[in-house]
């Protein structure tokens, strides 16, 4: 029962430990000074409130999109190094923890030594010269957590753990605005190329009247180049929206990890317009956002990071502990006359260190007001993103109606002044002019959709991904 001792020893001392306080001040979440709600939110008439989930690209309904996201998720560099830098972190937590539980080790060691017969100082009589000895023990040496330090490292480490997911829930929502982003910019070019292959085929037909009135005798020699000169242009309008399309799939190779894509061509406006947020969305949305977390994350392990440099003021208590046996003989090593134990106690308080010690919770301070503007910053910033995304979408919402309106004018324009060329009525700088008012007019039409689409992206990035019905 005497051998039990140490151990009970131990459990009261591990009681003390659960009982131990933690010096170091307790996490608070700051106060923020931002509004309830967002300057620029919608009112209950400018749309229908339905709710939206993380993977929000879905909205728009187009399964190429879907396969890009899914290959990028999967493939993309920056993904991989954040999942990298998690399992780092996870790790580190681990250890930090370990570090609340004794540490038990076996040894064990067995020599043969011969001792010399002519020392100075002769063997006792009946001493023999050569000896063997066996010993194998269970040790453990622990460090008293009375003042929390490895618990402020440990809540420190935990709170670094949640700032790696969170950077990685970042960097996959970054990657998909990019995504989306690219996808969108695709698309347009698409829709620009559809329009001006259109407007080709229309200018085509043009010069080939136009060349017929002239062999008539109708129309001159400067009609048919004014035609001509119209049609070179679009045509050489379309070799740079091509060699544009071209990079944006680049762009989206690079994106996705998939440097072989190749994305059949599309037109943007077939993509639907995915919801705004519902009325009255408030600011507090903001907090499931992931740079706010990983923000707050690092407020919370710079917040502990004081606890554990104020620790250093207090003394380190640490327990060490042996039990085994120690014989001559293998087959006597482990009855009870073998036995051997020992404990311990040990005690470091600092004395004078010159100010190590309060330079560095100063140092803990100081990075700790800096994780707090970082936290206050990222959700300043986060609010402007939302009311910037807020206003784009409404006013590019409105300017598309305003746009389709140009785009009619623009066709009745361009009918009218091809009759009264025809007639005779005007010369042909009118219909050049009317040609290039239309084409004008459609491809601002589909850049003011792209701006509108890309407007809600920017809403889905800002407020995090997605929102619920509230």
């Amino acid at each position: 029962m005497n051998a039990l001792r140490p151990w009970r020893y131990f459990i009261l001392l591990g009681g003390i430990i659960v009982a131990g306080c933690a010096v170091g001040p307790d996490y608070q979440r700051p106060a923020t000074a931002l509004p309830a709600q967002y300057n620029e939110s919608a009112s209950a008439t400018e749309q229908d409130t339905v709710a939206v989930t993380r993977d929000w690209w879905k909205l728009f309904n187009d399964a190429t999109l879907n396969e890009l996201m899914e290959k990028a998720l999967q493939n993309n560099a920056d993904v991989q190094l954040a999942v990298a830098r998690m399992e780092e972190a996870d790790a580190a937590l681990r250890a930090t923890g370990a570090a609340l539980f004794p540490e038990i080790d076996l040894g064990a060691s067995g020599t043969r030594s011969r001792s010399s017969v002519l020392a100075a100082t002769p063997l006792p009589p009946g001493t023999p010269v050569i000896r063997k000895n066996i010993r194998a023990t269970v040790g453990t040496a622990f460090e008293l957590d009375f003042w929390g330090k490895l618990r402020r490292a440990s809540e420190a480490a935990r709170a670094q753990v949640l700032a790696s997911r969170y950077a990685k829930d970042t960097v996959e929502l970054t990657l998909a605005g990019l995504i989306v982003q690219s996808y969108l910019s695709l698309r347009a070019l698409d829709a620009q190329i559809i329009l001006s292959r259109n407007t080709l085929s229309n200018r085509q037909a043009a010069l080939t009247l136009t060349q017929h009135r002239a062999d008539g005798g109708i129309a001159s020699e400067l009609d048919v180049q004014l035609a001509e000169g119209a049609r070179a242009v679009i045509a050489a309008q379309i070799i740079d929206l091509e060699q544009q399309r071209a990079l944006a799939q680049h762009q989206l190779a690079f994106l996705s990890g998939s440097f072989d894509l190749k994305v059949s061509e599309n037109d943007l406006r077939q993509l639907p317009v995915p919801p705004l947020p519902p009325p009255g969305l408030p600011s507090s949305l903001l907090e499931s956002r992931p740079d706010v977390r990983q923000a707050e994350a690092q407020l919370i392990a710079a917040n502990a990071k004081i606890g554990v440099a104020k620790a250093a003021y207090f003394p380190s208590i640490s327990l060490t502990g042996n039990y085994g046996g120690e014989s001559k003989a293998l087959s006597d090593l482990f009855k009870p006359g073998a036995k051997i134990w020992s404990t311990g106690i040990g005690l470091n308080l600092p004395i004078f260190d010159a100010g190590r010690i309060s330079a560095q919770v100063d140092q803990a301070r100081a990075q700790q007001k800096q994780a707090i503007a970082s936290y206050q910053r990222s959700l300043q910033n986060a609010f402007k993103d939302v009311n910037d995304a807020l206003v784009t979408v409404r006013q590019t919402t409105a300017g598309e109606v305003e746009l389709e309106a140009r785009q009619r004018a623009a066709e009745k324009a361009l009918a009218l002044s091809e009759i009264r060329y025809k007639a005779g009525y005007s010369a042909y700088l009118e219909v050049l002019d009317a040609q290039r008012t239309l084409n004008e007019a459609s491809l601002a039409l589909v850049r003011n959709r792209q701006a509108r689409l890309s407007a809600t992206v920017d809403l889905f990035k800002a407020i995090g991904g997605g929102w619920s019905d509230i």
